[in-house]
């Protein structure tokens, strides 16, 4: 396997950093943003700006399409069950897919519509990016984390391992990438909700002692339903990902703050509304996360569109 061609579905803040970053290190001719015909014809003369330099991508519409050999999907998760279909034409045999979504459910989805013999698992951590229109800004770009949970998968690990050294991503293969990922799902249902609901940037979040509590409170509640599913989420993870919460640009906020400020339609469902069910099946107490999304609840009928 040798990963020229990729495509990237989605171009939030995620989609323009990766993007970015590929272009800048491999040219123009090894990327795609690749959107549905609707979208392609909205956005297809957009100028987008990655910290403040303009960026010639290539926009293509998903019919028109071919399959690459890696797709990276970059939706929010109201979004991934179009960018399945946008996806249709883009999979062969070959071809590697990579998730940088939010949440713990993207790669069975993904399984279940392509297969997972060239799935990569992947935890995007530690970044900071910042969209705002067509405009993105970031300090720090973060880390891949990826592995895999098959042996048949180890070709593909090791194509893309090899595709973002060249990119010049950075990236650690994980043993137990389960972990990582219930580990970023651990770190937003804190942060990115308590800054949509308190209305805060990270600084605010991690200095105000209420805030924190509340925050600290929804986290934990994912510690103990994660040992019910049988992962192992300990109070170091939880030090571990409030230490990484420091290292971000201190008056920057995560997506669900920034979703507020648009007034669109955050991904409660993905974080609480996953806490929630699975507190339900496993008959577990989940206050702080119940208080999350109800709050959001309210919030979001207030929006005007």
């Amino acid at each position: 396997m040798n990963i020229q061609k990729v495509a990237i579905v989605g171009m939030g803040a995620l989609g323009l950093l990766y993007g970015e970053q590929i272009q800048k290190t491999l040219g123009k001719d090894h990327l795609s943003f690749v959107m549905d015909t609707a979208r392609f014809q909205r956005h297809k003369t957009d100028p987008y700006i990655v910290n403040g330099a303009p960026q010639d991508f290539t926009l293509m519409d998903a019919a028109q399409a071919t399959p690459v050999d890696l797709v990276i999907v970059a939706t929010k998760a109201s979004g991934l069950a179009s960018a399945l279909d946008v996806m249709a034409n883009l999979v062969a045999e070959h071809t590697i897919l990579l998730s940088v979504m939010n949440g713990i459910s993207s790669e069975q989805i993904l399984t279940e519509r392509f297969g997972d013999r060239n799935l990569i698992y992947c935890v995007a951590i530690g970044m900071d990016a910042m969209r705002d229109g067509q405009s993105l800004s970031y300090v720090n770009q973060g880390k891949l984390q990826i592995g895999i949970l098959k042996e048949e998968q180890g070709p593909a690990l090791s194509a893309l391992s090899q595709f973002l050294d060249r990119a010049g991503l950075a990236y650690t293969v994980e043993s137990d990438i389960l972990h990582a990922l219930w580990g970023k799902f651990l770190l937003n249902v804190g942060i990115n909700q308590a800054c949509m609901v308190y209305e805060t940037t990270y600084a605010g979040a991690l200095n105000t002692p209420h805030i924190f509590a509340t925050m600290s409170a929804a986290m934990h509640e994912v510690i103990t339903i994660a040992a019910k599913e049988g992962i192992h989420l300990s109070e170091q993870d939880f030090e571990q990902y409030i230490k990484i919460l420091h290292t971000l640009k201190p008056d920057g906020y995560p997506s669900m703050r920034q979703d507020a400020l648009a007034g669109r339609k955050s991904e409660a469902e993905l974080f609480a509304g996953t806490v929630l069910r699975l507190a339900a099946k496993h008959q577990v107490p989940a206050p702080a996360n119940t208080f999350f999304f109800r709050r959001i609840q309210e919030m979001e009928a207030g929006y005007k569109n």
